[in-house]
């Protein structure tokens, strides 16, 4: 297992341990000028397809940790087939915050893409030893909302996205308030107006998994993301699942391991 600590000038190892029988853990924080906060990621794991994990609304990146979704996954990252990147977001300073008003969350969400393609995604590359490999990324409530947008908006390197229970429009937040910020950061809107390209030929290549329960959902929100790629010509699925799942950590405990281990 493996811990680094970092301060403002980036990241930096701390100190390395290895312990036999657990999955290697690397830990980055630091400071990041784009977003005026310091960020956090955790990675689990050696080798594989590197695969993000984007926090619920009020999480932090080691929530994924905490509430054992790293733990459903440790098969399919002993066994080599995938990297596992916990990524803090800036929901409390935007989607999840009353108190902030509408253009500055529309602005802190460009802020964040930033933050996800200018630092987490080299930190990524480098990690994996200057692969270019696609990533994979997941997340389940306003993490879903992450996943799709990061994958829709850069899908040359995000080609797989897995959504669960996913908060993907997010009108009611901006209270009728509307910005080019948000237009281009909201795949309902944008998604079915691209035209002919290299982001659409990209994400016609791309697959979009949505997973749904049935207690505690809003299966509009899926249904209307779902629609707006197919409106673009782009393959997706919607998997709703039966009575006992639904808007809680065990449905996706069960639900990620299991899209990962058809798609990886």
């Amino acid at each position: 297992m493996q811990d680094v600590e970092t301060g403002a000038g980036g990241p930096r190892r701390a100190m390395m341990r290895a312990q036999e029988g657990m999955v290697e853990r690397q830990v980055w924080r630091w400071w990041s000028p784009v977003v005026g906060r310091e960020m956090g990621v955790a990675r689990f794991g050696w080798w594989g397809k590197p695969v993000v994990w984007f926090p619920t609304g009020g999480g932090d990146f080691l929530d994924g940790e905490r509430f054992h979704i790293v733990r459903a996954l440790e098969p399919l990252i002993e066994a080599g087939r995938i990297k596992v990147y916990l990524v803090d977001s800036t929901c409390r300073q935007s989607w999840t915050n009353p108190d902030v008003p509408p253009r500055e969350k529309s602005r802190m969400q460009v802020r964040y893409d930033q933050w996800l393609m200018d630092e987490l995604v080299p930190l990524i590359r480098s990690d994996c030893g200057g692969s270019d490999q696609a990533i994979a990324a997941t997340g389940a409530s306003l993490g879903g909302y992450h996943a799709l947008n990061v994958t829709c908006k850069h899908p040359d390197t995000f080609d797989l996205m897995i959504g669960m229970s996913g908060t993907y429009a997010l009108d009611r937040r901006m209270a009728g308030t509307w910005d080019e910020d948000w237009y281009y950061n909201d795949p309902l809107q944008f998604v079915p107006n691209l035209g002919p390209g290299a982001q659409l030929d990209h994400l016609r290549r791309a697959r979009f998994v949505f997973g749904l329960g049935q207690d505690y959902e809003n299966p509009t929100y899926t249904w209307r993301a779902a629609n707006a790629l197919g409106a673009a010509g782009i393959w997706n699925h919607v998997e709703v699942w039966g009575q006992g799942s639904g808007h809680d950590w065990p449905t996706w405990r069960t639900m990620l391991p299991m899209f990962l281990d058809r798609l990886v």
